[in-house]
């Protein structure tokens, strides 16, 4: 059995006991086995469904950020996720000249804290139906939960579904999403 506890999450400590996490195995990811020793950056890069953040984090830097020790939640946008935003939109981050922003796109993306799905509802009902909490970016996120889904909107009103969660890693979980949440524009 493990213990959670959050204080990173809106300063408030979440303890929650999880017991039907401790024998789970890793959901596969983009057609790859996900390992619990391996941190985010070495699941990630097998992962077919992530490729673009992939070449994302690579392009801005992040790669030795995300292999540290973490703890991190990481919500990882799939590739289609990428595609869905406006023509050119990846290329033009992926420019040298832009890294800044992208560096910023990506670390809205992550927590620092390790949070399962399980702690993020937890967090969710203690909160009255919705929890903000700030990224390593800066950006303030909004989790919500209901029908056993878990959401996150970006401050742009933009609304990904957590479609695979809980793939535990040694430096911390990624939760797959199936939008890219950006910053306030």
């Amino acid at each position: 059995m493990r213990t959670f506890t959050a204080p990173l999450f809106g300063g408030v400590a979440a303890l929650v006991m999880l017991a039907s996490f401790a024998h789970a195995e890793n959901p596969m990811v983009g057609g790859a086995a996900m390992y619990a020793d391996k941190n985010i950056v070495e699941n990630a890069v097998n992962s077919a469904d992530h490729t673009t953040l992939v070449a994302a984090v690579k392009a801005a830097g992040l790669v030795e950020t995300l292999s540290g020790p973490g703890p991190f939640t990481v919500f990882a946008p799939v590739n289609a996720a990428f595609e869905a935003l406006p023509a050119g939109t990846v290329d033009t981050l992926l420019k040298p000249e832009n890294k800044d922003q992208l560096t910023k796109v990506l670390t809205c993306h992550v927590v620092a804290a390790k949070a399962m799905a399980a702690d993020v509802t937890k967090m969710v009902m203690d909160g009255g139906g919705e929890h903000k909490v700030e990224t390593v970016g800066g950006c303030v996120l909004t989790l919500k939960a209901a029908d056993g889904k878990v959401t996150v909107t970006d401050e742009n009103g933009t609304v990904a579904t957590v479609t695979i969660a809980d793939v535990d890693q040694s430096n911390g979980v990624i939760h797959v999403v199936d939008k890219v949440l950006l910053p306030k524009m």
